[in-house]
This record gives C-alpha cells, sequence and structure tokens, in this order.
C-alpha cells in the first residue's frame, strides 16, 4: 500500500537533495543537514540540526527520525530521542537532534546525510479503563528480570 506525502523545502534550500533511499529496499529516507557554516559538535555536545523540509502525511502515518548506523558506528554520532516521532499533524521544519558520543570533535557540513527517515503506520487504539489486568507469566518483571 503506498501513502502520498508532501514535502517542503524551505527556500535557500534548493541545493539539498530530497530525502531518499540509498538502496532498493532500504526502510529508510536520508536526511540531509541545512546548516548554513559547518557545525562541530564537541564531545558529549549535542544539537538540534536543521534539515530545510517540512512534510503533511495523511492521519495513520508517522515519520521516525533514526541515527545512521555509519555516523554512529564510525564517529559516535546518534540522535536522542531516537527514535524521534513526527506526527501527522506537525507542519514544522524537521530537526534532528544530534549527540556526539565520540572522543573526537565531530564536523557536520551542509549536505551531509544526518539520519534516516523512517515512515511507519499507527493504529488507532481505544483505551478500555479496568480495575484489574489479566495475568501473565511476566507479571510486573522488567529492566533485567530475565537476567544480563
Amino acid at each position: 500500500m503506498s501513502h502520498l506525502v508532501q514535502i517542503k523545502r524551505f527556500a535557500g534550500n534548493e541545493d539539498l537533495a530530497l530525502p531518499r533511499k540509498m538502496t532498493e529496499l532500504a526502510a529508510g529516507y536520508d536526511l540531509q543537514a541545512a546548516v548554513l557554516e559547518p557545525l562541530v559538535l564537541q564531545p558529549m555536545q549535542r544539537a538540534l540540526v536543521p534539515t530545510g523540509l517540512a512534510i503533511a502525511m495523511p492521519g495513520g502515518l508517522e515519520a521516525q527520525i533514526r541515527p545512521r548506523s555509519g555516523l554512529a558506528f564510525k564517529h559516535g554520532i546518534t540522535c536522542l530521542n531516537s527514535p524521534g516521532t513526527i506526527d501527522a499533524d506537525y507542519r514544522g521544519e524537521i530537526k534532528v537532534l544530534l549527540i556526539n558520543l565520540g572522543q573526537e570533535p565531530f564536523t557536520i557540513a551542509r549536505g551531509e546525510r544526518i539520519a534516516q527517515m523512517v515512515f511507519q503506520e499507527v493504529p488507532e487504539i481505544e483505551l478500555a479503563p479496568v480495575e484489574e489486568l489479566s495475568e501473565t507469566v511476566r507479571g510486573a518483571g522488567g529492566f533485567g528480570h530475565t537476567g544480563q
């Protein structure tokens, strides 16, 4: 099933490519940095990096912003609040919250691929208040209850 997602490029960003999949079967659309000047992220520093784009999705979809594995592995650059959610009713600029978990400063240049955007269907959910929940073997066990 195909969904129509409208995309708007803000003025001054015509030199940047629209998000695209880098391989035929990739799940994510790569997002580029729309910084005007190179941005240096020091170790443990975070920054909200603009993409120069906004999208309009139909209800029932969300866009998730996720790290790029190469940046994470090679440089320790990842997304905070990951995956970040873009709701179907948001119309502002997509910005990526990056952090440098590496040991060296990392420079983000204009047009650098900084994250990926993955679209997901969001089911309609009805929450039903109850006094008791059904029992399971796991029960309330969480956060390491099955061992290391």
